[in-house]
């Protein structure tokens, strides 16, 4: 547990002088992280004994063990203890979410490298079985939508977001499969491990992710998204919106590419919706 997080949460429980200190803490972040002992007394009205003993009671041996503590506070990024002002109005929120979202697909659309995209549908089209991998909620919703979308196609696709179960079937594909994997970070080591051992088999593989990341940098292919991130912690991430475009791109292409196949599987796929759910042909195209 950080140390802002032990302040917010013992805070109920602090004696007045306490108190001045963790909302000094906590709403001057950026005094309080370079302020001497005394410096941080006199902002509270205390003694720096009071100061001294306040550390302490958070678990630190002393004011200078407390600043270490209260410096690595600033990695976890300081807008998660002072979000950015916005306001709360519903159609205002609206407006936000619409508009960022708006934005992302503009920023894609005009960063997107085609060739790459290309190079992607291209292998996907052509192998005889694709896993989609993906960790955390955002990446394995990407990998799920491969597959939602890939199937309908005539595609062979499963997707994973086990660690365990994605390098087991890393180890299992032939050259003939394709490993496709999502990681907004970039970070994912364990779809890193992934790749190289599709690599050292043969397997082509292609990334959903951030450019210069260790995941782009151990691909064959990089489709790369680089969508950068605003201010606002409540609101849901606008890349995702991107990564979705990407992979609506992907698959009309295959469908392209693979035209007779994916007709006749939607047409069986879209027969047993008329006849066991819909009754007509008015619903979603392909859904």
């Amino acid at each position: 547990m950080d140390i802002i997080t032990k302040i917010q949460d013992q805070k109920p429980k602090f004696s007045q002088s306490e108190r001045r200190i963790a909302d000094i803490l906590l709403n001057e972040f950026d005094f309080a992280v370079n302020a001497s002992i005394i410096e941080l007394a006199e902002r509270a009205e205390v003694s720096p004994p009071t100061v001294t003993r306040f550390c302490r009671r958070l678990g630190c041996q002393n004011f200078a063990d407390f600043k270490v503590s209260l410096a690595k506070t600033v990695y976890v990024g300081l807008r998660y203890l002072k979000p950015e002002p916005t306001s709360t109005a519903p159609a205002d929120v609206a407006t936000d979410v619409i508009t960022t979202a708006q934005n992302a697909l503009l920023q894609i659309h005009h960063s997107l490298g085609i060739e790459r995209i290309e190079a992607a549908a291209t292998a996907l089209a052509a192998a005889d079985m694709i896993y989609a991998f993906g960790s955390g909620g955002n990446s394995s919703m990407i990998a799920d939508e491969l597959q939602n979308r890939l199937f309908r196609l005539g595609s062979r696709i499963t997707s994973c977001n086990d660690h365990a179960m994605q390098l087991m079937l890393t180890a299992s594909a032939r050259g003939s499969d394709v490993l496709i994997g999502s990681s907004f970070s970039g970070r994912n080591q364990e779809l890193v491990r992934c790749f190289q051992l599709a690599s050292e088999s043969g397997i082509t593989t292609i990334a959903l992710t951030q450019s210069d990341s260790p995941v782009a940098q151990a691909a064959d292919i990089l489709v790369a998204v680089n969508i950068p991130e605003g201010g606002n912690i409540f609101r849901p991430t606008s890349s995702r919106y991107a990564y979705l475009a990407v992979v609506d791109t992907i698959s009309s292409l295959i469908a392209y590419r693979n035209r007779d196949r994916a007709q006749v599987t939607l047409r069986h796929i879209k027969q047993q919706l008329v006849e066991n759910r819909d009754g007509d042909d008015r619903q979603l195209l392909g859904d």
